[in-house]
């Protein structure tokens, strides 16, 4: 009879598992933020540059490019695109103020602008599917992850989900 018990037990880890499972499901998971320093190692190693009106890197001005709080899954993003596109890249804008605000920001650590050359204008518009104008006005092109670039007329705009 001690059967019972047992089987009861079982059923409430089930349920327990699957609860935890749905929450996990359910939310978002968390984000992973670098450093200026770790970002900033990561992208040169890559071969990626970067560079500001500024010349400097502090967030909370707008004339720098910045990479403080920046996502991890951003900065792997930008360096993916380098290897998959072997073009030269070079960031123009970061995490620093002075972008528009929203969830998907600069900001909040989601976007990199980047310098347009004939190598990534060839490369986004050849290999991404172009998705229409944006909001603003300026077109847009989707990757097969739903990574988002956006000319901007004087560089590339891209947002790493």
């Amino acid at each position: 009879m001690r059967v019972v018990p047992i089987a009861r037990a079982a059923v409430a880890a089930v349920g327990i598992a699957a609860t935890l499972l749905f929450a996990t499901v359910g939310t978002a998971s968390a984000v992973t933020k670098l450093s200026q320093s770790a970002a900033a190692s990561q992208l040169s190693a890559a071969g990626i540059t970067h560079s500001s009106s500024g010349n400097c890197t502090t967030r909370s001005n707008s004339t720098c490019t910045s990479f403080d709080q920046i996502n991890a899954s951003t900065v792997n993003g930008i360096i993916t695109l380098k290897h998959a596109s072997g073009c030269a890249i070079n960031i123009t804008g970061g995490t620093e103020v002075g972008h528009a605000s929203g969830t998907y920001s600069h900001y909040n650590g989601y976007k990199l602008d980047i310098a347009h050359n004939s190598c990534n204008d060839g490369y986004i518009k050849g290999s991404f599917t172009y998705i229409g104008l944006r909001g603003d006005g300026y077109p847009q092109w989707r990757a097969a992850s739903g990574n988002l670039y956006c000319d901007e007329g004087n560089h590339w705009d891209i947002t790493y989900f």
